[in-house]
């Protein structure tokens, strides 16, 4: 049973900055797909960012491409998004998520098995 637990959520000022982290237990980290999602409130889950197991290979919805990045510490079983100059409509709770890899997608809920309990991000204005 893998386990993904989320920190470093919280409240910043709208130019502020980030970091999020996810640990995954349980399982071997290693050809294991690892993305973020956020979803707000009365809106559905969407993709954030995505990176491929090795780390070669990264992924980002257009909205944060360029203000986001992720990246992952296979040796501690982590991944991280890295969030700057956030805005209000980035407020959201963020989740983690996490699947066998297989070389295709990513960007759909469907696409991973396992969630974590997710994290509140609040931007201000």
């Amino acid at each position: 049973q893998v386990q993904l637990v989320e920190s470093g959520g919280g409240l910043v000022q709208a130019g502020g900055s980030l970091r999020l982290s996810c640990t995954a237990s349980g399982r071997t980290f290693s050809r294991y797909d690892m993305g973020w999602f956020r979803q707000a409130p009365g809106k559905e889950r969407e993709f954030v960012a995505g990176i491929r197991w090795s780390g070669g290979s990264t992924d980002y919805a257009d909205s944060v491409k360029g203000r986001f990045t992720i990246s992952r510490n296979n040796a501690e079983n982590t991944v991280y998004l890295q969030m700057n100059s956030l805005k209000p409509e980035d407020t959201a709770v963020y989740y983690c998520s996490g699947r066998t890899s297989n070389g295709y997608g990513g960007r759909t809920t469907h696409d991973y098995t396992d969630w974590g309990q997710g994290t509140q991000v609040t931007v201000s204005s």
